[in-house]
């Protein structure tokens, strides 16, 4: 066949846009800020798609759990995308060098090129089609190298992913006891209201500044990460950032003997964390639809923690730097959560449940773990 020269060139194109934006996904360790990419539109369409298909289930747990497959569903897929692209470049080359191929049986054709193309990237080697020009056995050589890379990267980024996802939920987990579930700051300042609870409330949010650090390093690098829910449908990373950016901001604004610098230094890394995502899947902060504290619910969080023992500060100074930082992060959480469809946890619990650790799958409690309740718990809720 004659060459065509433009369609080798559209297949050189076609090359490195899929390899660059897989190099980019894969391998490089920074976020990236140019618009036009290849898994940026992918994941707009397809989340967009499965959100709206979300709407049409009938129950929440459906919904839930049909929106927790897209994580995995879209990572598996984004890679037969990216195989396919690299596949069908190649085939381009191919045909557009001429098609310069021996062939038993038929006269070589556009498909006969992409046929070669994918037995050559997936190392299958059936030998059936064999290039006879020098820049065709070129291609064949350098798609077999680049089909090994490829399939070996992808083999060591699942990995990783999701082993970035198991250190996320670790302490999303750990907070179950802590702060109830779904996690609430005033539930977890309640349940720290013991003699060394501020110190024991140091650890915690000294903990969960390293947690946001690595949430804010993993989840740049590697978006995907944000598409994989919780375990549980009443636990979700968004909500669990939230309650603690709601201590913090608690904190800071006046709870007296606490730990007033420590809330600060997890605040900042906190809020840097939503807004940097904020930015990575062009989420606009947006205001709330209704106030998440309002007056009266505010005066009944003070009532609460004061009976157990820990005082907010009730002056119009404290009000005032709540309301400040409140604004700092609220729009941007809110957006973050509308994107992926993950509700805004309360400052207090809405209603009296039971933790995740006291439940079982038949919905049955001892008596002895009431018992544990009771001690460990307060036995006292909002």
């Amino acid at each position: 066949m004659i060459p065509v020269p433009g369609v080798f060139l559209a297949g050189v194109a076609v090359f490195l846009l899929v390899a660059w934006d897989a190099f980019e996904a894969i391998i490089l360790p920074r976020r990236v800020t140019r618009k036009f990419r290849l898994t940026r539109f992918y994941y707009l369409l397809t989340w967009s798609s499965w959100k709206t298909a979300a709407r049409l289930l009938p129950s929440h747990k459906t919904r839930e759990t049909f929106l927790g497959f897209f994580g995995p569903i879209s990572l598996l897929a984004l890679v037969g995308v990216w195989a396919v692209g690299l596949v069908i470049s190649f085939g381009m080359m191919q045909y557009g060098a001429g098609s310069a191929v021996n062939l038993t049986g038929s006269s070589p054709s556009i498909f006969t090129d992409m046929y070669l193309s994918g037995t050559t990237f997936f190392t299958l080697g059936l030998g059936d089609v064999v290039p006879r020009s020098g820049l065709a056995r070129l291609l064949v050589v350098a798609e077999a190298g680049f089909g090994f890379a490829f399939l070996a990267a992808v083999i060591g980024y699942l990995p990783f992913i999701y082993g970035a996802f198991g250190r996320r939920e670790t302490n999303i987990a750990l907070l179950d006891a802590r702060a109830g579930t779904p996690p609430t700051a005033g539930e977890l300042l309640r349940r720290h209201s013991y003699s060394t609870g501020h110190e024991a409330l140091r650890n915690l949010l000294k903990d969960w500044e390293r947690w946001c650090a690595e949430l804010l390093e993993s989840h740049l690098s590697y978006p995907v990460l944000a598409y994989f829910r919780s375990q549980h449908d009443n636990q979700s990373w968004i909500g669990s950032l939230t309650a603690i950016l709601d201590t913090c901001a608690l904190t800071i604004a006046g709870i007296e003997d606490s730990c007033a610098k420590q809330a600060e230094l997890t605040f900042a890394i906190a809020r840097h964390a939503v807004v940097d995502l904020c930015q990575v899947f062009s989420a606009a902060p947006r205001p709330l639809p209704q106030d998440r504290l309002p007056a009266e619910t505010l005066l009944h969080l003070r009532d609460k923690l004061a009976k157990n023992g820990t005082k907010l500060v009730s002056t119009p100074e404290a009000d005032r730097k709540l309301a400040e930082l409140r604004a700092m992060y609220e729009p941007y959480v809110y957006a973050l959560a509308n994107h992926l469809r993950q509700p805004l946890p309360a400052w207090i619990p809405t209603r009296k449940h039971k933790d995740n650790w006291q439940t079982t799958a038949w919905a049955q409690t001892s008596g002895t773990i009431e018992k544990e309740e009771a001690s460990l718990l307060h036995d006292d809720h909002f």
